[in-house]
């Protein structure tokens, strides 16, 4: 059953949900990076000399350690019942429920609380602000 927040609720997750991107955005750099180094690493015959092997083993194990730290943070995330849009932009999303209809709020890594939401059938670029909610950020109805 996917938990429902209130706008109260989703900024209380926010320190939580910024280490988790913080880490995410930092291991998908390294990631990325251990990635090109394995490529210009790797001859185009795929015989590499004992001396190449080595670092892309090592290579190999340190990519995998970041896949691994990365399955973790968005398992936390999931857990959370919050939605990861894109890692790189800090992207989430939190279910919530407006008179009774579903509807996500939406944040990104770097603003200082949920200030928007959108339709579910809608993405980021769909956003307004939480004023625009048509029940009022107010009165109650957002669980």
């Amino acid at each position: 059953m996917t938990r429902f927040y209130a706008i109260d609720e989703a900024n209380a997750a926010l320190p939580d949900v910024e280490r988790i991107l913080g880490a995410l955005r930092e291991q998908r750099e390294e990631l990325i990076e251990a990635r090109d180094r394995a490529i210009r690493l790797t001859p185009e015959d795929g015989a590499a000399p004992p001396e190449a092997a080595e670092q892309l083993r090592l290579l190999r194990l340190r990519m995998q350690g970041l896949i691994d730290q990365m399955q973790a943070g968005v398992a936390r995330l999931v857990e959370l019942d919050i939605t990861l849009r894109d890692i790189q932009a800090g992207l989430i999303d939190f279910p919530a429920l407006v008179s009774g209809r579903p509807i996500w709020l939406c944040w990104r890594l770097g603003e200082p609380d949920v200030g928007h939401w959108h339709a579910q059938n809608e993405g980021f670029d769909s956003r307004r602000p939480l004023d625009e909610l048509p029940a009022g950020r107010g009165s109650g109805t957002l669980a």
